[in-house]
């Protein structure tokens, strides 16, 4: 079997906690509100994985390329290098964010952009604000079709998603295609945010993968695990 897309790194124990890998092939979705951590969760993965070898491709609704480098390295995740030597492409997409809403047409110019898709691994966060306004039912299961012929030759794709940017039928038919879903939760607890990732889904997890993950976001030092998650 495909080995394993390990996003390890010593600091943390995220890959550790999910599977120790995204088995190849796989449809990831990632969801949660404003300022759960979707950003975050994901440029950590993206790190871990240039890290150990794997291209990724990261297109981003939120950032422009020198706020994402300034992310980056605030988190002390060092991606110069990998940008340098290709191992990561960074695709920012906020004036396509503004022309979707008058183009019915999105999608099919998304899937139509094969340089977004010939890495390893393609994140793309937050495909919700890139597809709100053309998505249907019918339109999302073609988009879908289309990952799961990427997924077909062993690449993963990785998706965030706000859920109150996207009609019910539409969550529904990328919760159900999904091979790894996974919801993160922000709960105030006093002074304090608590925020948790939860495994919905996990399909082809060859380690072990907890349910339920506790982390915080620190400047410096980037995602860190929590010793216990919240109830």
């Amino acid at each position: 079997m495909p080995e394993l897309k390990s996003f390890y790194l010593e600091r943390d124990e995220l890959n550790r906690k999910l599977g120790d890998g995204f088995p190849p092939g796989s449809l990831v979705v990632i969801e949660g509100g404003n300022g759960s951590g979707k950003s975050t969760i994901s440029q950590r993965i993206c790190y871990g994985m240039v890290d150990n070898g794997t291209t990724v491709t990261l297109v981003s609704t939120q950032q422009t390329t020198k706020g994402f480098i300034n992310q980056m390295y605030s988190l002390d995740y060092p991606i110069a290098s990998h940008l340098l030597k290709g191992k990561l492409l960074f695709i920012p997409v906020i004036p396509l964010v503004r022309a979707a809403k008058t183009r019915n047409d999105f999608l099919q110019r998304l899937m139509g952009a094969k340089e977004l898709f010939a890495n390893d691994v393609i994140i793309i966060d937050t495909i919700s604000a890139l597809i709100r306004y053309s998505a249907d039912a019918e339109k999302t299961l073609d988009l879908v079709s289309f990952f799961k012929k990427l997924n077909g030759i062993g690449k993963i794709i990785i998706i965030t998603l706000e859920p109150d940017q996207l009609d019910e039928n539409i969550m529904s038919v990328l919760h159900s295609s999904s091979d790894i879903y996974i919801s993160l939760n922000v709960k105030a607890s006093g002074n304090e945010i608590k925020r948790t990732i939860v495994v919905n889904k996990f399909t082809g997890a060859k380690g072990q993968v907890t349910q339920m993950v506790g982390f915080r976001i620190e400047p410096n030092v980037g995602l860190v695990i929590e010793i216990s998650a919240v109830s």
